[in-house]
C-alpha cells in the first residue's frame, strides 16, 4: 500500500484517527501552464502580484492577532482583579462564611487561573502578530527590489525592440525610395531632375545619395537587431528566472508563516479551552483539588446557618423577667393635695446628699484604648463655670445611628472625653439651671441632679427604659413651668437602676417638683460666649472635653439622617444666610436645644446649609484638619503610584496626626464613606468628595505648587477608598 492511500486510511482498531491527507500532486498540464506563465514576458509582474496577496494576508492576520490579544489581556486582567476584589470584600465580616465561604474562594481561585490562562494566551498572540508584522515588512522590502531589477530589465528589453522596429522602419523607406529612383520612376517628377538647396541633382546623383543612406540605415538596423537580441536573451537565460525564482521564494515563505500562525493560533485555543476546562474540572487521577461544581454543591446552608447562630450563642443578653406594670406614685390622690403648696426651704436637701454619691462605672471607663482617656480637662477653678455640657460626657452624646444609650452603658467608640467628664462633675452648675429668687438659689446645687435643659442631655435618655418617668409627662403639671425642672439624667445612678423595679423613693426632706414653680421667675443669666469656628482642635479639646466638635458631630447626624440620598450633597452650596445664623448660633450660644439637628427645623430643612456649614468650619480652623506640619509628607505619599504603598503611606502618617485631629478624620472619613454608599441616588462618589474637601482639609502651605490641588484630591481619594483599613468602624 503506497504512502498516500495509508494517509487517508479510516481510523484503527485503537480510535486514533491518522493524518490528514496530503495535498494531491500537480498534473503535468498544469505544471506546464505554470512555466509558460513564469517564462513569459508577464512572469515578473504575475509574481509581484502574487507576492503583494501574501502581504496583505499576512498584514490582515497580524491586526486581527494583536485586536485578539487587547481583548484577551483586557478580559483576563479586568476578571483577575474582579475576583481579588470580591474575594477581599467576601472577606470582610459583613458576609457570610463557612461552607459558602470556603466554595466561594474555590471558585475565585478557579477563575483567576482562568485570567492566568487568558493572559498568557494573549502574550502568545501579541507575539505571533508581531513574527507575522516582521516577516510583511521583510517581505514587502524584499519585492520593491525585486521589482526595481526585474521589471527594469524587462523595460530595456522594450525599449531596444522598439528602437530596432523604428530603425527597420526607416531602413525600409529608404529602401524603397531607392528603388523608385534607380528603376525611373520619379512619382510624377518632370525631366528626371531632383531640386535642393545646392542647385539642381541629376537622377544618377540622386539615385547615389538613396543608395549611401539606404546603407547606413541597413547597419543602424542590423545592430540594433543584434543589441535586442542580446538583450533579450540575457534577460530569458539570467534575469526573469533569478527575479521569478526569487518572488516564488518570497510568496512561499509568507505563505508558509501564515499558515504556521494560523496552525499555532488553532493550537494556542485548543490549549486555552483545554486548561480552562481542566481548571474547572481537574482530573482526578492527577489531582485532588474539587471541581468547581463540586465545590458549589458542597455548599450546606443549613449548616452556615447552625454554625453562625452558635458561634453568637456567647452574646445572649441576661435573661429578664415579664413586662409588668407600676404605677407612678405622684399620680396617687394622697400625694396631689400636699403638692399644691410649696415647702419651707429649709426641707431642700443639703448639696452633700447628692454629691457623696458614686458616679457610674459605666461612664468612666475606657470602651477602647486611646491617647484621648490619659487627657483630663482643665480643672473647673482655672475658668468661669461652662453654660452648656453636652451631656456630661462624649458617652451622653448618642452615636449617629441607632436609639440613644443610657447613661449607665458604656459607648463603643474612641472614647477620650471620660476623664474630662469626671472631672466634670465636680464643677459647679451653671446659674441659669435655677429660676425665681426662692431660698433654694443659697444652696449650691448638685452637679447631676440639674443639668442644663438642652436637647444634648436630657432628651437623650427620654426613651430609655431604664430612668423613671419625665415629670413633662403628666397630665396635670403645666408645660411652660416644667424647663426648670431636671431631665432624666438629673437622676441619681442608684436611682436610675431601682426605677425599673419600683416607684422612686422620695427623700425625706427633698420637697415635691411642685415647690420649686411656686416661686417667682429670674431673669436667666447668659453664658460667656464660647465660639467653636476658627479655633483650633486642641484648645476646642481641651476646653469641651470632645474629641469630636459639636458643630462636627451634629452636621454629621443631619446628613446621615437627612442628606444621604440628596443629589450633590456637599457639592451643592447652601443658603448663606442659614449658615452664617447657624455659625452664630454655635459661636454665642452652643447650648442651644436649637442646635439639636435631629429635628430638620432647626436648620430651615436644609441639608445643603448644614454640608456647608461642616465645609465652613473647616475652612475656618487655624491648622488644617490634616495640620500644615505634614503637608509635603501627605503630598509626597499621594504621588505613589502604588495603591497599597500610597494606602499605607498615609495610614501611617494619619496615625501620628494629634489626637483631635485623628478623632475628628475618623468620624468625617466614616461619614463620608456612609455617603459615598448612596452614590447611586447623590452622584457623589469618593473622587467627587476629594474634590470637594481636598483643599478644605489640607490646606495651603507657603510656597506651595499649584499642581498640588491635583495630589490633595488624590490624598482625600485614597483616605475615602480605604476608610476601613485606616479607621476601625463603629459597628
Amino acid at each position: 500500500m503506497s504512502s498516500a492511500e495509508a494517509s487517508t486510511a479510516a481510523p484503527d482498531s485503537n480510535g486514533a484517527v491518522n493524518q490528514p491527507p496530503a495535498p494531491a500532486p500537480l498534473s503535468e498540464e498544469t505544471k506546464a501552464q505554470v512555466q509558460d506563465v513564469l517564462t513569459s514576458d508577464i512572469g515578473i509582474s504575475v509574481m509581484l502580484n502574487r507576492l503583494k496577496q501574501s502581504i496583505a494576508s499576512a498584514k490582515e492576520f497580524a491586526q486581527f492577532l494583536k485586536k485578539c490579544s487587547v481583548l484577551e489581556d483586557e478580559h483576563a486582567n479586568s476578571l483577575k482583579k474582579l475576583c481579588k476584589l470580591s474575594q477581599d470584600n467576601l472577606q470582610r465580616g459583613d458576609h457570610r462564611g463557612g461552607t459558602f465561604g470556603r466554595a466561594y474562594d474555590e471558585m475565585m481561585a478557579v477563575h483567576e487561573r482562568m485570567a492566568d490562562n487568558g493572559i498568557q494566551f494573549a502574550m502568545s498572540l501579541h507575539q505571533m502578530a508581531d513574527d507575522l508584522t516582521e516577516l510583511s515588512l521583510v517581505a514587502d522590502k524584499s519585492r520593491k527590489g525585486w521589482k526595481q531589477s526585474g521589471l527594469a530589465a524587462e523595460q530595456r528589453v522594450a525599449d531596444l525592440e522598439a528602437a530596432m522596429r523604428k530603425s527597420k522602419a526607416k531602413y525600409d523607406s529608404l529602401a524603397e525610395e531607392y528603388d523608385r529612383v534607380r528603376t525611373g520612376d520619379t512619382a510624377g517628377r518632370p525631366g528626371g531632375k531632383m531640386f535642393g538647396f545646392k542647385g539642381h541633382k541629376s537622377g544618377a546623383q540622386h539615385e547615389e545619395d538613396l543608395l549611401r543612406k539606404t546603407q547606413a540605415a541597413d547597419q543602424d538596423y542590423q545592430g540594433k537587431v543584434q543589441v535586442a537580441a542580446a538583450e533579450r536573451t540575457e534577460v530569458e537565460t539570467k534575469t526573469r528566472p533569478e527575479t521569478v525564482q526569487a518572488l516564488q521564494d518570497l510568496v512561499k515563505e509568507c505563505d508558509s508563516a501564515l499558515a504556521l500562525q494560523m496552525q499555532k493560533f488553532a493550537s494556542f485555543n485548543e490549549k486555552l479551552v483545554l486548561s480552562n476546562g481542566l481548571s474547572i474540572s481537574p482530573l482526578k487521577q492527577s489531582s485532588d483539588s474539587r471541581s468547581l461544581r463540586e465545590s458549589i454543591l458542597a455548599i450546606n446552608n443549613e449548616k452556615d446557618l447552625s454554625d453562625y447562630l452558635s458561634s453568637q450563642h456567647t452574646k445572649l443578653p441576661p435573661r429578664t423577667g415579664p413586662a409588668k406594670y407600676e404605677r407612678n406614685h405622684l399620680l396617687d390622690p394622697a400625694h396631689r393635695a400636699p403638692a399644691a403648696t410649696a415647702q419651707p426651704p429649709q426641707q431642700h436637701p443639703p448639696p452633700s446628699t447628692v454629691q457623696q454619691q458614686p458616679p457610674p462605672s459605666g461612664i468612666f471607663q475606657n470602651s477602647r484604648a486611646s491617647t484621648f482617656s490619659e487627657t483630663p480637662a482643665p480643672p473647673p477653678s482655672q475658668g468661669p463655670p461652662q453654660g452648656h455640657s453636652y451631656g456630661q460626657s462624649m458617652g451622653a452624646i448618642p452615636l449617629l445611628s441607632g436609639p440613644p444609650q443610657p447613661l449607665s452603658q458604656p459607648q463603643h467608640e474612641r472614647s477620650f472625653s471620660h476623664g474630662s467628664a469626671m472631672n466634670q462633675s465636680n464643677a459647679p452648675p451653671p446659674q441659669q439651671q435655677f429660676r425665681g429668687p426662692s431660698p433654694q438659689q443659697q444652696q449650691p446645687p448638685p452637679q447631676q441632679s440639674q443639668p442644663p435643659n438642652s436637647r444634648f442631655n436630657g432628651s437623650f435618655t427620654s426613651s430609655s427604659s431604664n430612668g423613671p418617668p419625665q415629670l413633662g409627662s403628666l397630665p396635670f403639671q403645666n408645660p411652660q413651668s416644667q424647663q426648670p425642672l431636671s431631665p432624666s439624667y438629673s437622676q441619681l445612678p442608684s436611682q436610675q437602676g431601682s426605677s425599673t423595679s419600683g416607684p422612686p423613693q422620695q427623700h425625706p426632706n427633698m420637697p415635691p417638683p411642685q415647690s420649686l414653680r411656686q416661686s417667682p421667675p429670674a431673669a436667666p443669666q447668659m453664658a460667656p460666649p464660647r465660639p467653636m469656628f476658627g479655633v483650633s482642635l486642641t484648645r476646642l479639646y481641651e476646653r469641651d472635653g470632645l474629641a469630636v466638635p459639636m458643630v462636627v458631630y451634629q452636621c454629621i447626624q443631619a446628613v446621615d439622617l437627612f442628606g444621604l440620598t440628596v443629589e450633590g450633597i456637599y457639592r451643592l452650596s447652601g443658603s448663606l444666610p442659614h449658615v452664617n445664623k447657624l455659625k452664630n448660633l454655635f459661636d454665642t450660644n452652643s447650648g442651644s436645644s436649637n442646635l439639636d439637628f435631629r429635628n430638620p427645623e432647626n436648620f430651615f430643612h436644609d441639608v445643603n446649609s448644614v454640608a456647608g456649614l461642616l465645609k465652613q468650619f473647616f475652612r475656618d480652623l487655624p491648622d488644617p484638619l490634616l495640620t500644615r506640619e505634614n503637608y509635603n509628607a501627605f503630598i509626597e505619599a499621594a504621588k505613589n503610584e502604588d495603591d497599597i504603598v500610597r494606602r499605607d503611606s498615609l495610614h501611617a502618617i494619619i496615625n501620628g496626626l494629634p489626637d483631635p485631629n485623628y478623632a475628628t478624620l475618623r468620624a468625617l472619613a466614616l461619614h463620608l464613606h456612609r455617603v459615598i454608599d448612596g452614590s447611586a441616588s447623590n452622584r457623589m462618589s469618593s473622587q467627587n468628595l476629594a474634590i470637594v474637601f481636598g483643599p478644605t482639609l489640607m490646606g495651603t502651605v507657603p510656597g506651595a505648587n499649584i499642581s498640588d490641588a491635583s495630589w490633595q484630591v488624590r490624598v482625600v481619594d485614597t483616605i475615602l477608598q480605604n476608610t476601613y483599613q485606616i479607621f476601625d468602624d463603629d459597628d
